[in-house]
């Protein structure tokens, strides 16, 4: 018990004298997960449009893909990413492996499918005659699918929070593709293990508090504003 406490007035003092290394690592996995999360959310929407609105052959054999996707190994991720990234391998000679690039790829890979699973039902969920009467009023296909978007946004929303809290909570891949190098690919869960590995159980504490914190603070934010659009 005394453990824990020890942690949380570490996380607070790290929070408050402006630790540099803290914020920096903080910054890293804000950076690295929200971009993931964005590109998850462009793939997912896109993918989840052309399943609901189009319905190519195949659709059913594709969504199961993306719902065993969301189970998806990241240390499986990580080794996928990781050889298309090695010196050697297909994309090497771009030179990302070990770079926040190669994180967000990685977490890119693993947030794309739970964004696009729940996207479906999301999509799925709002009334299949909505779209045709909206379509038999003069509306076009891009103006129809938008309105849908509208009606599902509250799903739509719960889509982005799994998304971003997979992505942020993931540790796997990120040292397996990032190396967890202090001052370019450290993030708050692999510095967690790091501090853990060397027995420094206080600021490993203090790290997965202040990583609660921002999980809290992101996902706050967009429930606050999913339920305000739900009132109006």
């Amino acid at each position: 018990m005394d453990l824990i406490w020890d942690g949380i007035k570490e996380a607070v003092r790290l929070i408050f004298t402006g630790d540099a290394y803290v914020y920096e690592v903080a910054l890293t996995s804000l950076y690295v997960s929200g971009t993931a999360t964005l590109i998850a959310v462009v793939i997912g929407f896109g993918i989840a449009s052309l399943l609901v609105f189009r319905a190519p052959p195949g659709r059913t054999l594709a969504l199961s893909a993306f719902n065993a996707g969301m189970a998806l190994p990241p240390v499986a991720v990580g080794l996928l990413v990781a050889i298309m990234l090695w010196r050697t391998g297909p994309l090497g000679a771009l030179g990302l492996l070990f770079s926040p690039t190669a994180i967000i790829i990685a977490q890119a890979v693993i947030a794309t499918p739970v964004v696009t699973a729940l996207s479906v039902v999301a999509l799925q969920s709002v009334n299949p005659r909505l779209r045709t009467q909206i379509l038999a009023l003069g509306a076009s296909r891009w103006q129809a699918g938008l309105l849908l978007f509208r009606e599902a946004r509250l799903s739509l929303l719960a889509a982005v929070m799994a998304g971003f809290g997979a992505a942020i909570s993931e540790v796997g891949a990120t040292i397996m593709v990032g190396g967890n190098i202090r001052g370019s690919t450290r993030t708050l869960t692999s510095a967690t293990v790091l501090e853990v590995q060397h027995g420094d159980f206080e600021t490993a504490i203090a790290f997965s508090l202040i990583l609660l914190a921002i999980i809290f603070a992101v996902v706050g934010t967009l429930t606050v504003l999913q339920q305000r659009r739900s009132v109006s």
